[in-house]
């Protein structure tokens, strides 16, 4: 339950009979015993209280997705980037296929570093 083996339990039982000792460790072993029973049947009584206050979809909800030890930080962390990249390179896709690509003629001949089109560069084909 709490990842404790047989090993470890041992281990922690006899520094508990070092630190406590073999008169009181059988009190000690009995109020633990209790606090245990009473938190379960507080944890117990917790369920029934919520189950009454939501009523019948208590029993619908998948508390399993819930559980907080299922999720891996470094899962959510790689989703997230993939996501945005993924989100970046569409967008990026997107404006490159919307975008319609110009390239500058070459001037005729003979034609002055001036262009007659007021959005196209000037070309000094003499300049090169």
């Amino acid at each position: 339950m709490f990842g404790v083996g047989l090993g470890e339990f041992s281990v922690l039982a006899l520094i508990a009979l070092l630190v406590v000792g073999p008169e009181r460790l059988p009190g000690y072993a009995q109020q633990l015993g209790r606090l245990v029973r009473e938190g379960r049947r507080v944890a117990l009584g917790l369920r029934e209280q919520v189950r009454e206050e939501i009523g019948p979809e208590f029993d619908e909800v998948d508390w399993r997705k819930l559980d907080p030890r299922q999720y891996d930080p470094r899962r959510i962390v790689r989703d997230a980037l993939s996501e945005a990249w993924e989100d970046e390179s569409a967008a990026g896709a997107r404006a490159a296929r919307e975008t319609p690509t110009r390239r500058p003629k070459p001037p005729a001949r003979g034609a002055s570093a001036r262009s007659a089109d007021p959005d196209e560069t000037p070309f000094d084909a003499e300049a090169t």
